[in-house]
């Protein structure tokens, strides 16, 4: 079996576990370009891979269109994923981009347009949809396990940006780098798991709140005014009729990554989460005013690679639930609802 020539762009934190993942994939992957802005980025993971000098790239746009790469993997700040995005498409390259899709809204829609015209393989990084315990819980809502869905609650919540931590002005909390803060880091995954699970957003209700206003430059200990939510809560309807309570914060002390769901149905409910990811709990009735409280281990049937369906789509395949472009764009649809929602203190319809 032949390899996938990778050109990777964005060398920080996340590239290292790409770098990873794709390792864990029997050798398919070989990234062969890498690209970032930083000349040390470029040097250190350059020569981390053995590649020479020659396919370490200042611009992406020439690691996109070098010959030599099979398809696209990008690990960037949110400011450049609509560039590289459109780059892609038009050198027909498939790629797996980072989210959430774009930093706006308003470059999704010329991205689309783009897309319709000629349509690329891709797939945008909703890691969670390859969480075990998520996918079991969509087989088990799918197979009418829980009967009618009524309501649902998703929750992602992590701490490092509690006051006491004192974490400083960072890119993240840069309005024209990220677009949104917490909302678009960790809400667009709630987002996305509620598609994944029931279905589209039909219309909501929502509030964004800068907990921590302001936090101080390290380089001048100047203190910086924080444009960018750290709170974020909005309910929705979804299809069917399923109603959704979403709640994300970076204050939440004690959370690591704290991503978890409860489906809400006639015959019980179901609770999955991050922190126990190959576990769920179902709860349920099982004599007349008896409840029923299981601790289900997931089958080994579920767990599934983000890397094993890149590479299937890479084949020419379509993994069942693999998240493609247009959820991608649908994902920044309904994060600009969510802006204008929490904006104009009204329910805005999808």
């Amino acid at each position: 079996m032949s390899k996938f020539r990778i050109g990777l762009i964005g060398l920080g934190g996340m590239a290292n576990a790409h770098i990873r993942w794709m390792a864990d994939e029997s050798e398919r992957f070989e990234v062969v370009a890498v690209s970032d802005v930083s000349t040390e980025a470029l040097a250190r993971v350059g020569s981390q891979l053995g590649l020479d000098e020659s396919k370490r790239y200042a611009d992406f746009k020439a690691l996109i269109e070098d010959s030599d790469v099979d398809a696209v993997v990008s690990a960037t700040p949110n400011h450049v994923h609509a560039a590289i995005i459109e780059a892609c498409l038009k050198a027909g390259k498939p790629f797996l981009a980072e989210k959430p899709f774009t930093r706006v809204f308003e470059e999704a829609g010329p991205l689309l347009e783009l897309y319709k015209q000629q349509p690329v393989a891709a797939m945008i990084g909703f890691t969670y949809r390859y969480t075990p315990a998520f996918r079991y819980a969509r087989e088990l809502v799918l197979q009418g396990k829980l009967g009618t869905i009524r309501s649902f609650s998703v929750q992602y919540l992590q701490g490092w940006g509690a006051a006491q931590y004192k974490v400083p002005y960072v890119w993240r909390f840069d309005k024209n780098i990220t677009g949104t803060g917490t909302l678009g880091d960790l809400g667009s995954h709630m987002i996305d798991l509620a598609r994944f699970l029931f279905g589209e957003f039909e219309e909501l209700s929502a509030q964004l709140k800068t907990i921590i206003t302001e936090r101080p430059d390290s380089a001048t200990g100047q203190m910086v005014p924080i444009e960018v939510d750290d709170f974020a809560s909005f309910q929705a309807r979804m299809t069917g009729d399923v109603m959704g309570v979403f709640q994300t914060s970076r204050n939440a002390i004690g959370s690591g990554n704290q991503h978890e769901v409860s489906i809400y149905g006639d015959f019980g409910t179901i609770h999955a989460s991050t922190e126990n990811p190959d576990k769920l709990i179902w709860i349920r009735e099982e004599e007349p005013g008896q409840l029923s409280r299981s601790t289900l281990d997931v089958p080994s049937s579920y767990k599934v690679s983000q890397y094993s369906d890149f590479l299937a789509m890479l084949e020419g395949k379509e993994p069942n639930g693999l998240p493609g472009f247009m959820d991608g764009y649908r994902n920044q649809q309904v994060l600009d609802a969510i802006i204008r929602a929490s904006e104009t203190k009204t329910v805005v319809r999808l």
